[in-house]
């Protein structure tokens, strides 16, 4: 198998086995359209039509575009209740996520909660806590789990590729307009909590929960709006920094995520792209000594391979990659990283 087509042809491959007989598909619906991930998760579930049939929609905004279009309206209690229903989606605002992922949960429905999750951390806990005493999943809608250059890094750091991992430098960013910068304004937490969760979560997927963090903050204007934060996540043996720049007008092509251990080094740059350089001490498979760059494909869907996998699990063909534990861990890494007390 060539770089190219490395963890892309395997998903592809899952897809196809997945999308059999109609009876097999997950009956899924869709709660709130407000997050900013919402409509392109309604639109990753109607086009894996082999996988998914969508039910319907349940507080849906007015404006709710073209990727709800035919969909019933319904109710929360109404969808909760509908017959054969699996799975739901939470795409609230977050202040609304937790409690509607628990009413789900309670409910007897596996979960795909949009980040951060929960303003709470507590709030957070107790609903981890009820879907694993229910033996249901909860899958947190952090976009890097699936990517494939991040699936080729956690493949490296499990194999032992990179030896021990000493830093980690990451970055994510964006030129916010006045809505944005509206929108993270009224979190506590600022785009550290709201966006830089993103790549705290891939960090803690290396390394685990840090011994400490140290967060900072220095807002570009004097609205006091927290759109520029660092944070430094402390471990026995290594560093890790994240940077959140919401007033950064190349932010988005700037977005990276290196690595450094003992026996090699990986630098994702941009974060989604697919594109990496690597660098080893030894050989892995077709990944020679050296320095090379890595070329992934990535899907068109940005949220297909999260889709796909969360039908596997749902559907009881594996177990879920993630545990309760990291994502309790991740979520109060997240708060404190954003200057926030837990």
């Amino acid at each position: 198998m060539n770089r190219r087509t490395f963890l892309s042809t395997a998903i592809a491959s899952s897809a196809v086995s997945l999308a059999g007989a109609a009876e097999s598909k997950v009956r899924v619906g869709q709660i709130g359209t407000q997050h900013a991930h919402a409509a392109g998760k309604m639109e990753g579930l109607r086009k894996l039509s082999g996988l998914y049939e969508v039910v319907g929609i349940a507080n849906a905004d007015e404006k709710a575009g073209k990727d709800y279009e035919g969909l019933p309206r319904l109710s929360e209690e109404q969808l909760l209740a509908s017959p054969g229903l699996q799975a739901v989606t939470i795409e609230t605002e977050v202040g609304q996520s937790c409690a509607t992922a628990l009413r789900a949960i309670r409910a007897g429905k596996h979960v795909h909660l949009d980040k951060p999750g929960a303003l709470d951390h507590g709030e957070f806990v107790a609903m981890r806590n009820q879907a694993e005493k229910r033996q249901l999943t909860v899958q947190m809608g952090y976009m890097l789990r699936y990517n494939p250059a991040f699936q080729l890094l956690f493949k490296a750091k499990r194999e032992g590729w990179l030896g021990e991992i000493r830093e980690i430098d990451a970055m994510i960013g964006k030129l916010a307009d006045a809505r944005v910068l509206k929108q993270i304004g009224s979190l506590p937490g600022g785009g550290m909590f709201e966006l830089g969760c993103h790549v705290i979560d891939a960090a803690m997927t290396l390394l685990g929960k840090p011994n400490e963090v140290h967060a900072f903050s220095t807002p570009s204007n004097d609205d006091g709006v927290k759109d520029n934060q660092l944070a430094v996540l402390v471990y026995g043996r290594a560093t890790v920094t994240i940077r959140c720049n919401h007033a950064d007008p190349f932010g988005g092509p700037r977005r990276r995520f290196t690595v450094a251990g003992s026996k090699g080094a990986m630098e994702i740059i941009p974060l989604e792209s697919g594109q990496a350089t690597l660098f080893l001490d030894a050989a892995h498979g077709e990944w020679k000594k050296g320095q090379q760059q890595v070329k992934l494909d990535v899907p068109k869907g940005r949220y297909d391979n999260d889709l796909t996998d969360f039908a596997k699990v749902v559907r009881g063909e594996k177990k879920f990659d993630w545990s309760a534990a990291h994502d309790i861990a991740v979520h109060e890494t997240v708060m404190r990283a954003a200057g926030q007390n837990v």
